[in-house]
Parts: structure tokens; sequence; C-alpha cells
């Protein structure tokens, strides 16, 4: 399990002429970004479309293995773009933090990793999903239709406060 330790900074400067707070000492810390993965019920998640337009849909996010994840069956629109590009966008909106990550998307085909994040999924939302040969399945639907876990490997996220005068960008890498 990879922590994600980002730099935080204001997302904007003094010299920026805008109304967001510019003050060091309001920037977010990511526990409290990961702390709202791990709660809301749902987010927004968009991907690059094979002819560059954008694609946006809502997901229910989990936090796992020190990472955000979604999933999606492979054969939906999700995953067809995400198997062509994985740059991605969650985006989240918490009580005290609305939350937009960019990054890229990695399906896993890890067994033992599937299994962590499907009892996530199990946990958080009572979604039971069986996990076998390298894939996840839910048994309950006919036909027992695939889904695949990606994880999101965050290259920046911004964090808005509830005041809406505080803006955090985190860097990662």
């Amino acid at each position: 399990m990879t922590v994600m330790t980002p730099t935080a900074e204001p997302l904007f400067g003094e010299k920026d002429a805008t109304p967001f707070d510019t003050d060091a000492s309001t920037v977010k810390p990511w526990e409290q970004a990961r702390a709202c993965l791990e709660t809301v019920p749902k987010g927004w998640f968009s991907t690059v479309r094979p002819d560059g337009r954008p694609h946006a849909m809502p997901v229910m996010p989990v936090w796992a293995d020190g990472a955000p994840w979604i999933a999606t069956r492979p054969t939906s629109r999700k995953g067809r773009n995400l198997a062509g590009d994985p740059r991605c966008v969650l985006t989240v909106a918490g009580e005290d933090l609305d939350l937009v990550i960019e990054g890229d998307a990695a399906r896993s085909l890890d067994e033992a990793e599937l299994r962590r994040v499907a009892a996530v999924f199990t946990a958080k939302y009572g979604w039971k999903l069986t996990v076998r040969d390298g894939s996840v399945h839910e048994d309950s639907l006919p036909g027992s239709p695939e889904y695949g876990f990606y994880r999101i490997v965050p290259v920046r996220a911004f964090g808005y406060g509830a005041d809406g005068l505080t803006a955090t960008r985190w860097r990662f890498g």
C-alpha cells in the first residue's frame, strides 16, 4: 500500500487578484481530502473520449489501499475511454470540502487487491461483488456482469472549503 504525501499550497497567491483567501494557514491537509473521499456517497468521473471530447458520469468512489477507486464495466463508455486514455478527473462534494482530483486511472487485475477493494465497496455501499479469474462480477444480476476496479493515481488535486473562500492545491510526484 502506497501512502500519498502530496505537497499542499494555497491555490491562489496575493498577486492573483482573487476573492479566495491567500493565507497559507488556510491550506487543507490531504487527510481532510482523504476523509472526504471515504465518506461521500457519490462523485462525478470524467474521462476522455477517443475523439478528445469529455465524458462525465456519476460514480460511487471508495478509498482503498491508499488511493481513490471507482468501479465500472470495462465495456461501458468510461471503461472504453480509460482503455484508450487513462487521464481522468474525479470530483466530489463533501460537507466541509469540495474536491477535484486530476490523474490517471489504472485497472487492477491483481486478485488480492481486487478482494480488498471489493470489501470496501461492500462496507461502504452494501454492494456485494465476487472476485474470480482476475475480474470482478456482480453475481446477483443476470449474466453476472463484469466490473473493473480502477485506481486513480493523482497528479494534482484541488480542495475548496465550505466557506467558499479557501482553496488548496495538492501536487503529487
